[in-house]
């Protein structure tokens, strides 16, 4: 089994700019792929994204609710050795009988069916 260990960084609010990259779309794109490389070098593995609630103070007693976006990334720590299984399986002392294995089913021969007459042998005289 292996476990893990999260990191959660705020995504970035705004583009970088880079030679060639001109539109506010791509500007914000590369500096996205540009942080998920760097962190991507050091082991990590982007999860996902989220944007989750966060109260802020507004004022001396007011708050206000906000929300952050955050990239999720994990990496593995190490992996837990796994428990040893035993090599060989139990032998019984005494073999067990296999049950017989049966066959295909036979099908039955054709018949002339019973002749079907009334339920109750007094309704049919009326």
């Amino acid at each position: 089994m292996q476990r893990f260990e999260f990191k959660v960084i705020p995504a970035p609010k705004r583009g970088e700019k880079a030679r060639g990259v001109k539109t506010t779309e791509d500007r914000f794109a590369f500096a996205l792929t540009k942080l998920m490389n760097e962190l991507g070098a050091e082991g990590w593995d982007y999860v996902r994204a989220d944007a989750l609630p966060c109260e802020e103070r507004v004022g001396f007693t007011g708050t206000k609710t906000t929300f952050q976006n955050v990239l999720v990334f994990r990496r593995v720590i190490a992996a837990e050795p796994e428990a040893e299984r035993p090599a060989a399986r139990l032998i019984l002392q005494e073999p067990v009988a296999v049950a017989p294995r049966l066959g295909p089913a036979e099908a039955p021969m054709p018949a002339s069916a019973p002749a079907v007459g009334p339920a109750k042998p007094e309704l049919a005289a009326e």
